[in-house]
């Protein structure tokens, strides 16, 4: 699995983003304008862990950190407009890196693939995991 995530980098590098940066500017854009908890929560990551990875996000200007207005407590992330552009620059990218996976592994096998690991990261398995 490390050498694909080195393919993905390879393809998305470009545009100036790792797999994992590429991921997170979705999710981001995805869930509106996430607390952090919330978005460590989706991503299945430690809230130090997606910290770290936020900073040269935050630092190169594609997403912004900031308080809560309702709750100061809390902080919540954006995409900035250079987020956005960045992000769709690596959606064109992602999108090639895909179709050359499915080239390789099939249609078939992609699907069946992605629907285990939909099912994998989905919570209710989570929860019936630990149960």
């Amino acid at each position: 699995m490390r050498r694909v995530n080195i393919l993905y980098d390879e393809v998305l590098a470009p545009c100036g983003l790792r797999t994992t940066q590429y991921s997170l500017l979705s999710n981001i854009e995805r869930m509106a304008t996430p607390a952090v908890s919330q978005l460590a929560e989706e991503l299945v990551m430690d809230r130090s862990a997606l910290a770290h990875t936020l900073k040269p996000l935050e630092r190169d200007g594609l997403v912004a950190v900031a308080p809560d207005p309702n709750d100061r407590r809390v902080k919540r992330v954006s995409l900035t407009d250079a987020g956005r552009a960045r992000k769709a620059e690596g959606e064109a990218l992602w999108r090639v890196a895909q179709d050359r996976f499915e080239s390789v592994l099939g249609a078939k096998q992609s699907h069946q693939m992605r629907v285990l690991l939909d099912t994998l990261a989905d919570s209710g398995f989570a929860d019936r995991f630990s149960a």
